[in-house]
């Protein structure tokens, strides 16, 4: 029986990292990920100011904003599966923070505060490479020199973190290791030798949550688990039911009744609009209108 909440959970992530007693967390792991660039102090959290999120079903994904006492905008998002358009909605997302620093007149001089993206990505990320961290901000293209950091997105790849406990150089590397394997310590390590490992160990145990707050955490970690079989499941029989149908009416058609198949699935699961095209790779536009093809047989 685990021991410790799943941080892969929207209940579970946020209160390591989103909630007033846990910020010495967020802080701590922060100034891990930017070391040698900056050290955050004190973070204030934006729950009400946070720009526009993703619809789709939260037990997929969810992001806690904030800023820094510097004025530093931070947004950490936990991602479950992949969706369509991942790259192009995480510049967007990023953009449109920025843009809302935007104020009327002729003093404001376009005087804008970073914003940092943190996306742990629990998947695999085809277009940005196997590799577990990748960093991206403005560079100039010649001299390859960095042009500005007011655009900062991080992706941490968990899937190829590969390391060990006792590979881990450094606490940005335990940290990895720790929020990947939470579910599955009976003791956490590290936290007979470290404070923040020690306070993780306290905020992240099962046992010091109230009746209330454990009955929401297991009806999320059902729904995020349910939710994942489900759209696997209709996934991998879609493709079967397309692959069957396909080999008979040629590969252009079989890959068609492979979507319908896999769409009238997740239909059928009551699962959302916005998550079909995740699981399918298809746009919502194109979702809505299988979705309507298939009502109307």
């Amino acid at each position: 029986m685990a021991k410790y909440l799943n941080p892969f959970t929207d209940i579970g992530f946020k209160r390591i990292f989103g909630q007033e007693f846990s910020k010495p967390l967020l802080i701590d792991f922060l100034n891990n990920l930017l070391e040698g660039e900056k050290k955050i102090v004190e973070l204030k959290f934006l729950d009400k100011e946070q720009p526009a999120v993703y619809e789709g079903d939260r037990s997929l994904i969810y992001d806690i904003y904030c800023t820094t006492e510097k004025g530093e905008n931070i947004i950490v998002e936990m991602q479950n599966r992949e969706q369509p358009f991942f790259k192009k909605r995480s510049i967007y997302y990023i953009a449109e923070s920025i843009a809302r620093q935007g104020e009327k007149g002729p003093e404001w001089r376009y005087s804008i505060k970073a914003v940092y993206l943190v996306a742990f990505l629990n998947f695999s990320l085809e277009d940005i490479g196997e590799k577990f961290r990748t960093d991206v901000a403005l560079m100039d293209m010649q001299s390859k020199e960095l042009f500005s950091q007011d655009m900062r997105l991080i992706y941490l790849q968990l899937p190829h973190f590969k390391k060990g406990a006792e590979e881990c150089e450094n606490d940005f590397e335990r940290w990895i290791y720790v929020l990947k394997n939470m579910e599955t310590f009976n003791r956490l390590p590290w936290a007979a030798q470290n404070q923040v490992f020690q306070r993780l160990a306290e905020i992240a145990d099962l046992g010091a949550l109230t009746k209330e707050e454990r009955m929401k955490y297991d009806e999320g970690l059902r729904k995020y688990r349910d939710t994942l079989c489900v759209m696997e499941g209709a996934v991998m029989k879609g493709r079967a039911e397309g692959r069957a149908e396909g080999r008979a009416e040629g590969k252009a058609e079989g890959t068609e009744l492979e979507k319908q198949a896999t769409i009238q699935r997740l239909l059928a699961a009551e699962i959302d609009l916005s998550t079909i095209a995740i699981a399918t790779g298809m746009t919502l536009q194109e979702v809505e209108e299988a979705a309507a093809r298939l009502l109307e047989k």
